[in-house]
């Protein structure tokens, strides 16, 4: 894991080692950056596989690559033909690039990857920018002038003087309405996200980096067959993915919630662990107190599989000094997730990979929005009208399709599925949440539910088996789980929403107190001043946003409370 940077165009040396500053949490083990007349690329190492012989950019034979991830299946894609200087599973990329060409002619040797990532290749002249198929690993564009300039996190581009950071009014309202950033678009204005499964291909032409060709490698489908009878077949491709993700060169751990899917993930690391021949890993849970449900759900599956458990408790006094840091790493409007932050911190003192639960949710319709679209699809709509955003006519190279609007994308739960994995709530939101807060502690987080092996098989199961008409949701997940040692309570035990699961008395108690602050914020934004007081987490996170990534370019984390910050805006 590692973070990525780069400039094409008119690249300067102090931006690169400015970019690389901005990105050092991603990667606190080495640093180094390359530079030509045309092309610079910044990367910040955090060693988990050939820990001492794999620094980066990795250098071939007239070629140059940044890369941010890991690639599963790098050993058996290891050309003996050619001559690798690491042991590690980057190279392997530069080792199957093989010469100048089209976005497309890239694709053929690009979809053979397997794994979580997101690079950069620079060869005859051209830029090449890459990012796994379900959008796991971020990379982030804008241009400036003469320049592209593109990072892992939106907070390094201000390594360049001339970027100035601001708010995407009309993405912010789409954010608001959906919950979650559509599509291309961060809340930075011009600042893109290069499309999960997807090629760039930029070259300066008259003296301007640019995108001569694009293309998609690999589109996730849900293509529901019309029955389904094999527990032990979805089970073993989510075990094998686990194995898979067990690749390390350093001690690996769970974050176990207590939830079905994090402790599913406990439920086969035994054998996962076989496998990879890699030791068991430990899991790592927090919470508000030890009457928390999630606390004691995480007890009982820890204690059912003899595994070491790693436990603490929040401490509600520097509850609200955590939040700054969401902030900044979450360049979002997070606030209800803030036990990511010390539960992550907590984990990097003992292991340098975590395993985690995301992603199953998406696949096995795990959300609460999924039992009744109509009136998911009010609840959107209205918010929309009262924001006087119309979504139903988009162009432009942020979106990725031309409409937006709730009746079309909640015509049937197969429909909206489709649309979530499509359009960011996958991407933009659960998984953005675990890259930024992992790597904000130097921890790589790995989501088995999302490797190839187990979205495959999940990707064709009936939606009846996904959500039933009457029953639990996930429904194919838990007749896997079944097949496991995990107590039936924990089989059958509803999705809780995770923020406030794991610590609800705290997050209440945080958002009462800067109350008082959620009239100012929102009377910044006179267009969307109505919602924003009926969502006051909302609203207080988009204060915080302004507070450390908008003012004075947001080029350093500011210290201080969450009310340090919010006066710092009146």
């Amino acid at each position: 894991m590692c973070g990525i940077s780069g400039m094409l165009g008119q690249p300067e040396k102090n931006v690169l080692l400015r970019m690389n500053k901005l990105l050092a949490h991603r990667g606190p083990d080495g640093n180094g950056i390359h530079i030509d007349s045309k092309c610079g690329l910044g990367h910040t190492r955090l060693a988990i596989v050939d820990v001492e012989g794999s620094p980066q950019p990795i250098y071939g034979t007239g070629k140059v690559a940044v890369v941010n991830g890991e690639i599963y299946n790098y050993k058996s894609l290891r050309n003996p033909n050619y001559s690798y200087t690491t042991n590690g599973d980057s190279e392997v990329i530069l080792s199957l690039h093989n010469g100048k060409g089209t976005a497309y002619d890239h694709a053929k040797w690009i979809c053979k990857l397997d794994g979580m990532f997101a690079f950069a290749v620079w060869a005859d002249n051209q830029l090449i920018l890459a990012r796994d198929p379900l959008g796991i690993k971020p990379l982030v564009r804008t241009q400036v002038d003469n320049n592209l300039i593109f990072a892992s996190e939106a907070k390094a581009l201000r390594g360049l003087d001339e970027y100035v950071p601001e708010i995407d009014s009309f993405a912010l309202k789409a954010r608001i309405a959906w919950e979650y950033p559509l599509d291309a678009t961060t809340l930075f204005s011009d600042v893109y996200q290069v499309r999960p499964g997807s090629i760039e291909v930029w070259e300066i032409i008259d003296g301007m980096p640019t995108l001569t060709s694009s293309c998609r490698f690999e589109k996730q489908v849900v293509s529901p067959t019309l029955s389904w009878n094999e527990p032990s077949e979805l089970l073993e491709s989510f075990t094998l993915s686990v194995s898979d993700r067990l690749m390390a060169d350093v001690p690996v751990g769970i974050v176990l919630s207590g939830g079905l899917d994090s402790s599913l993930v406990c439920a086969v690391a035994r054998n996962a662990a076989e496998i990879a021949e890699q030791p068991v890993p430990a899991c790592w849970t927090i919470a508000e107190s030890e009457d928390n449900p999630d606390w004691q759900a995480a007890e009982l599956v820890a204690s059912s599989l003899d595994l070491e458990h790693n436990q603490h408790i929040l401490d509600s006094e520097s509850f609200e000094n955590w939040l700054p840091e969401l902030a900044w790493h979450g360049e979002d409007l997070d606030v209800t997730v803030l036990f990511f932050q010390p539960l992550f911190s907590k984990m990097s003192e003992s292991v340098t990979v975590g395993l985690c639960g995301q992603g199953a949710d998406e696949l096995h319709a795990g959300y609460p929005r999924y039992k009744n679209l109509e009136q998911h699809k009010k609840l959107v709509s209205s918010r929309l009208d009262e924001m006087n955003c119309d979504l139903s006519n988009l162009k432009g190279e942020r979106w990725w399709t031309n409409n937006h609007t709730p009746e079309k994308h909640t015509e049937s739960l197969q429909d909206f599925l489709q649309f979530e994995i499509d359009h960011g709530q996958l991407s933009n939101f659960q998984l953005r949440l675990v890259d930024r807060h992992s790597m904000a502690s130097g921890l790589e987080v790995r989501v088995p539910f999302l490797g190839s092996r187990h979205t495959t098989a999940s990707n064709r199961l009936p939606i009846d088996w996904r959500l039933p008409a009457n029953g639990l949701e996930k429904a194919a997940l838990r007749e896997a789980a079944r097949l496991t040692n995990l107590p039936k309570e924990i089989v059958d035990r509803p999705k809780l929403p995770a923020g406030r699961a794991t610590s609800p008395k705290l997050i209440d108690s945080l958002i009462d107190d800067l109350q008082s602050y959620t009239n100012q914020i929102a009377s910044r934004h006179p267009s969307i001043e109505e919602p924003l007081l009926r969502q006051p987490e909302i609203c207080i996170g988009l204060g915080l946003f302004e507070a450390m990534h908008i003012l004075d370019r947001g080029v350093n984390k500011k210290s201080g409370t969450a009310s340090d910050l919010l006066e710092e805006l009146f």
